[in-house]
């Protein structure tokens, strides 16, 4: 593992129950597109994380999940009982070659360390046509998913060396050029790329429920801060959230992401 991966490691042991009740609301909104653009169906044989199996379970598909993360596997489990559940991490799948009809990951090249070799690896467990579709958040973000990253900068919270970023050699550009070339790199064919847009509601204090409950990056700024800087945070959160929040405080935030789709 690289030194990314073991600080994502880190950052996520035992946040699914947390995440389940923060985040995976928002994660889950571009489900749908995901399923659709690798042609899930009846008896479809694919892998995803817990939301996807249980979308794609529902759609008749047989569906094997996998995480690296042992809670959210359980809670996968819990989700998806009919669903095959593995605990691993890219860019080592314990799945035979051409094992799957479809690939489905939401979020997950944000989270690995060497993402040429996660795609690869992803490809290797493909069958020969068979569809891969993706999601990742693109570099800018838009405007609502960017708002805990400005509560934290007006803070004067910088990323420590502990959260390291990829490395120069592993990085690519988070725009549809971007994961389009690295798909061509690892061997796709017929790749491309497509950006959804959708704004998500939240309660002011539910959405700040995420990072200040310790989940992703962000939560673990927040969490390894001292109370004076939490408190500061905070305070710069309530006040640029004003612009996102309607007369009851509900926020209404802008997200993007990118769908990636490809076939071996």
């Amino acid at each position: 593992m690289t030194r990314f991966d073991r600080s994502e490691r880190r950052i996520w042991a035992g946040t699914a129950h947390a995440y389940a009740a923060t985040f995976a609301r928002l994660c889950a909104h571009p489900v749908p597109a995901l399923l659709d653009a690798a042609a899930v169906g009846p008896r479809t044989r694919t892998p995803g994380p817990g939301t996807v199996a249980a979308a794609a379970h529902a759609r008749g598909a047989v569906v094997t999940a996998v995480d690296a993360e042992p809670s959210m596997a359980a809670l996968a489990r819990r989700s998806v009982p009919a669903a095959a559940v593995h605990i691993a991490a890219l860019p080592r799948l314990p799945y035979a070659d051409a094992a799957f009809d479809a690939v489905v990951a939401n979020f997950v090249l944000n989270h690995v360390g060497r993402p040429a070799a996660a795609l690869a690896e992803l490809r290797r467990v493909l069958r020969p046509g068979g569809a891969l579709a993706l999601t990742l958040w693109p570099s800018p973000p838009a405007s609502g998913q960017a708002l805990l990253g400005r509560a934290l900068h007006a803070a004067g919270v910088v990323r420590p060396p502990e959260l390291p970023s990829l490395a120069p050699e592993d990085d690519f550009p988070r725009t549809p050029a971007g994961i389009t070339a690295l798909l061509d790199t690892a061997g796709f064919r017929r790749s491309g790329c497509e950006r959804l847009d959708w704004e998500h509601r939240a309660g002011r204090e539910e959405w700040w429920s995420g990072p200040a409950s310790g989940v992703a990056s962000v939560g673990r700024l927040v969490r390894t801060r001292t109370p004076e800087v939490r408190a500061a945070i905070k305070h710069h959160f309530d006040a640029l959230s004003d612009e996102f929040a309607d007369e009851d405080g509900v926020l209404t935030l802008p997200h993007s992401a990118l769908l990636a789709t490809a076939h071996r």
